[in-house]
């Protein structure tokens, strides 16, 4: 992978999902919002390694995290090799997901039926049942983006961020529908490789994953770690 070529009116952001957990690997799925703050599993470490290496001949002038446990290991990875220390934004934590938090997609609509349908509809509006709404999502996580981008003109970055965060803001970038927001995938450490110039951001690669092609987890490690071998791509949220 070759990086983008730096110019003086423009910032290069590297957003990335983080490594997998265990929680993630689950099928069905459990939501995971802020609450188990889970570390990655095997296979997320491994990815997160992958990652790593995948952008070790760019020039990363800096690497920004989430507060969340498998952010913040996912941001160390690849700052590791840029003898950088990863640096905290808190408003980029992963979308409260209040009483859902913890429950798998079957298990939502079963005990919250009615709220579970406004949310599919209008989840800028409605949101997850006692925790945030997609447009408050964006409220906080595009301010972040954009003061990211305006210092650092010039510059490649890297931002380790969640799976709804991200999701959010790309269709807000977009400008799709909200209702359509789960149409885009965000895989376990995807590359997303974002332009900011003219203080207008434009997003050039949607969940590259061709970093994660080559090459297996340990399989010894995944037994002690209890998490599979690498999955395809899963368009199921997580």
């Amino acid at each position: 992978m070759y990086p983008p070529p730096l110019d003086a009116d423009t910032a290069w952001l590297v957003l990335i999902r983080h490594g997998a957990t265990a929680i993630n690997l689950e099928d069905p799925p459990r939501l995971q919002g802020r609450e188990p703050d889970t570390p990655l599993c095997s296979q997320g470490r491994w990815q997160a390694r992958q990652t790593a290496l995948a952008l070790r001949s760019w020039p990363v002038a800096g690497v920004y995290t989430s507060p969340l446990l498998r952010a913040r290991q996912t941001a160390q990875e690849i700052a590791h090799l840029h003898c950088l220390e990863p640096m905290v934004e808190p408003d980029l934590v992963e979308c409260d997901l209040g009483h859902w938090a913890g429950l798998t997609w079957p298990e939502v609509m079963q005990r919250d039926p009615e709220h579970y349908k406004r949310f599919i509809q209008a989840p800028d509006v409605y949101g997850y049942r006692g925790g945030e709404n997609l447009r408050q999502v964006v409220q906080r996580v595009e301010p972040v983006i954009a003061r990211l981008g305006q210092a650092n003109m010039g510059k490649l970055i890297v931002v380790v961020a969640h799976n709804i965060v991200l999701r959010a803001y790309f269709c807000h970038l977009l400008g799709m529908p909200p209702a359509q927001w789960r149409k885009l995938t965000q895989e376990n450490c995807c590359i997303n490789l974002l332009r900011w110039r003219a203080e207008k951001p434009k997003l050039v690669t949607l969940n590259a994953l061709f970093h994660l092609w080559d090459g297996v987890p340990d399989k010894a490690d995944e037994a002690s770690a209890g998490c599979g071998p690498p999955r395809g791509p899963d368009l199921g949220e997580k």
